[in-house]
């Protein structure tokens, strides 16, 4: 029994074709698109308005060459986000619950903000490993712990976004699973679970959103250090 409530997580397949492509392919398709018409449809004239709004705070706390990313975070984040939601919705499968995705994503991303900061100011960048004013005793002690500091943060991005959407469809699961198994002794109990279920539900679509928004946020940050 305990076993079926991680089948949601294992990438689904069809005549030996992994799936999980079309779960990743598919929320580009579901994005709509700018027409020829003068006057856009209030979808598109949404979607364009936050990612500007995005774009504009993501951006404001780096300088221009930090700008060149623009594109590549903001389609990250509205990625991220379509996939998160589309997870919830019953018989789906969530990409970004396995690790190797989201480390596929945390890692590549993270090296280029390093491998930009060591090509632009290789000073600054080797100086955030040593903070200033540090003991001479202490100096190699805190080299050692900020380049594993350094060297952890992909795997905290990923980890971050997988163990929060992992713990919250286990969550739903199991509440769910509690429901069934109580109607029929005690339906007051099983309302009221009902009830726990649907907050639940609506506190796992916002931190859909939000994990996603850190994810992009932090890779923003790390930029930052670096440009």
């Amino acid at each position: 029994m305990m076993m079926s409530f991680f089948d949601q997580f294992a990438s689904p397949s069809f005549l030996g074709v992994p799936l999980i492509a079309i779960a990743i392919a598919l929320p580009w398709v579901l994005f709509p698109t700018p027409t020829s018409r003068w006057m856009n449809s209030r979808m598109t004239t949404i979607q364009a308005w936050f990612i500007n709004r995005f774009t504009n705070q993501l951006m404001m706390p780096l300088n221009v060459g930090g700008h060149k990313w623009a594109l590549i975070l903001t389609s990250l984040m509205i990625f991220l986000i379509t996939i998160n939601m589309l997870g919830l919705l019953p018989y789906t499968f969530t990409p970004t619950t396995q690790l190797s995705l989201n480390m596929g994503f945390a890692v590549p991303l993270w090296l280029a903000t390093v491998i930009i900061g060591m090509r632009n100011q290789p000073t600054i960048a080797l100086g955030h490993l040593l903070p200033e004013g540090t003991p001479i005793p202490l100096i190699p002690v805190l080299i050692i712990i900020e380049t594993i500091s350094l060297f952890i943060r992909p795997l905290a991005l990923g980890v971050r976004l997988t163990a929060n959407l992992t713990a919250g469809h286990l969550l739903i699961q199991l509440i769910a699973t509690a429901i069934l198994v109580l109607l029929p002794m005690m339906p007051a109990v099983a309302i009221l679970t009902a009830t726990v279920l649907f907050l639940l539900t609506l506190l796992e679509v916002a931190v859909a959103m939000i994990q996603a928004y850190v994810f992009v946020l932090l890779l923003s940050l790390y930029l930052q250090e670096n440009v």
